[in-house]
């Protein structure tokens, strides 16, 4: 389509207004102005009046044809190139770095290939739900340009800043393992860990009567019991402290439900492991959600993003690595291979957040010492 593009102003003068006016003063002559192609707006064309417009365009209009062109066709093949690895390759949180690609777009990408195998060509990414050319175009700039990264200083996480109560780092260091306990809106998992970062034992129990119609606290005691029953014992059980906003009205329920559960889980666990020595320290501690998503680099503002991904490279290095972050022994492996995959309906989430808390607290007390 060919439009007006003036380069002098489009206000009317004198009451004149259209596609040309008569300058001032009694000169015959009019004033040219140029026909510009909304695709490119860099072809042009000379138009003096309306008179002339229909013979312009029959004789010398050479359409544009930048809407027929490939995306591939405006790059070179080593631009290509660099795209089509970075595309075809980079993790979800890696695609969510690049320019656009950050939430939905960059979950897309990875299921498109999954699906369909790798991307052939650029043309092909804009069948990605929520890619179109001009995103596109977007997203492979940024890939070819990267911004600037400014360097992050990294706040070094002080250990009373993460644990609650504070306990003497020594008893810390002298712990043989702990159980990390996550609570969710209908289930509980836990991990078992020890400073050798070994996982003894993970697994999670649904629990039926969570957030089902009126509370009746009773019902909840029957449900975390349970569960409680089934832990193995540890120096030091690790319940995660969860950092829902008290702004948000919505989530009242869910907060009360957390807090409900959180404080069950310290009445029934701690007096099971009560020393008779009151120099001993207290058992269960509370370990903060968000010091762990620090760790891990999965905030994003204020909010935690998935450790599904995280834990899924932790079990491949298990296998592949000579000395791994975490050793999953291999029954667990197998058990829970196919827990964390992308895009299914339930990924597991309480059972990644429970081996992430046991890693990170390892991992900070090391660090802070």
């Amino acid at each position: 389509m060919w439009v007006a593009r003036r380069f002098t102003s489009l206000v009317a003068r004198r009451g004149q207004c259209g596609l040309f006016y008569r300058p001032q003063g009694s000169l015959p002559e009019l004033e040219f102005r140029y026909l510009n192609c909304t695709c490119c707006w860099r072809s042009r064309i000379p138009v003096a009046g309306f008179e002339t417009l229909n013979g312009t365009f029959s004789s010398s209009i050479t359409p544009c044809n930048d809407d027929n062109k490939s995306l591939d066709a405006y790059y070179t093949s080593e631009q290509r190139d660099v795209i089509l690895q970075l595309l075809n390759n980079a993790a979800e949180s890696e695609l969510a770095a690049v320019k656009l690609l950050r939430g939905r777009k960059s979950v897309n990408i990875v299921e498109y290939r999954t699906r369909n195998g790798p991307f052939k060509n650029l043309e092909s990414v804009i069948n990605v739900p929520l890619l179109k050319h001009k995103s596109a175009v977007i997203v492979f700039n940024s890939i070819l340009n990267p911004p600037e990264k400014k360097e992050k200083r990294k706040v070094k996480v002080q250990l009373a800043k993460f644990i609650r109560p504070e306990v003497e780092r020594t008893w810390l260091e002298e712990a043989n393992s702990i159980v990390s306990i996550v609570c969710g809106v209908n289930k509980i998992a836990w991990a078992h860990m020890d400073r050798g970062m070994n996982v003894l034992e993970w697994q999670h129990e649904d629990c039926h009567n969570f957030l089902k119609g009126t509370y009746m606290a009773s019902a909840y005691l029957d449900d975390i019991s349970s569960v409680v029953s089934h832990l193995p014992t540890a120096d030091f059980f690790v319940v995660e402290k969860p950092s829902i906003s008290l702004q948000n009205t919505a989530l009242y329920p869910v907060m009360a439900h957390m807090r409900t559960v959180e404080a069950m889980l310290f009445a029934l666990l701690e007096p099971r492991y009560t020393q008779p020595d009151i120099t001993a320290p207290p058992k269960v501690l509370n370990m903060m959600r968000t010091a762990v998503g620090r760790h891990f680099d999965l905030m994003v503002g204020e909010s935690r993003t998935s450790g599904a991904q995280t834990v899924r490279h932790m079990m491949t290095e298990s296998v592949t690595q000579k000395i791994p972050r975490v050793t999953f022994p291999h029954n667990l492996l197998v058990k829970y291979r196919n827990s964390f995959q992308m895009g299914g309906r339930s990924r597991g989430e309480e059972l990644c957040d429970a081996i992430l808390q046991a890693v990170a607290f390892y991992e900070l007390l090391s660090e802070s010492s």
